[in-house]
């Protein structure tokens, strides 16, 4: 696999993104009606965020909410109780209030097997891809990765049809 390949050769150019203020049914509407997974999160041109579909769903989940105690009139949460990142996201009404902030992001130079490696360490789908003032440039996805994979076994196979 061409894993020295810089991911501007694959990347998505044209990159659907949400501003921070869009609703979060307008965020839902894009990732379902563009068969997406992630949504940069834009504002002046520049990557302040992003959403996944896994940040959407977590609204529905079962939600464990905080335990408190009471002490000489006073209230005091129990470690270990209630979920604040995931309260978050349940309360969101706009893009600000659901994305994940900063975004990891790459640039169009990052090679395939830097993008791979910071997308299984850190269990990405999406990255969104800027230039040196962090203006959104493109996105790479574990897709385009994979679209690679099979392109490099494709070619492969047709200039060594011995190997078969």
């Amino acid at each position: 696999m061409a894993i020295d390949s810089r991911i501007s050769l694959i990347m998505s150019n044209d990159v659907i993104s949400v501003g921070p203020d869009s609703s979060v049914e307008d965020v839902a509407r894009q990732l379902w009606q563009n068969q997406i997974s992630s949504l940069p999160v834009v504002e002046d041109g520049r990557v302040v965020g992003i959403i996944t579909d896994y940040d959407l769903i977590t609204r529905e989940t079962d939600y464990d909410a905080p335990m408190y105690v009471t002490f000489l009139e006073a209230y005091f949460r129990i470690p270990g109780t209630g979920d604040e990142e995931q309260l978050r996201r349940i309360l969101a009404i706009s893009a600000r209030d659901l994305m994940t902030t900063p975004a990891i992001t790459v640039t169009p130079d990052s090679t395939v097997h830097e993008v791979a490696t910071v997308m299984h360490d850190k269990r990405l789908n999406a990255l969104p891809v800027v230039d040196h003032d962090h203006t959104l440039v493109g996105i790479i996805s574990r897709a385009d990765i994979v679209r690679l994979m099979v392109a490099d076994d494709d070619l492969y196979e047709r200039t060594h049809p011995e190997a078969r």
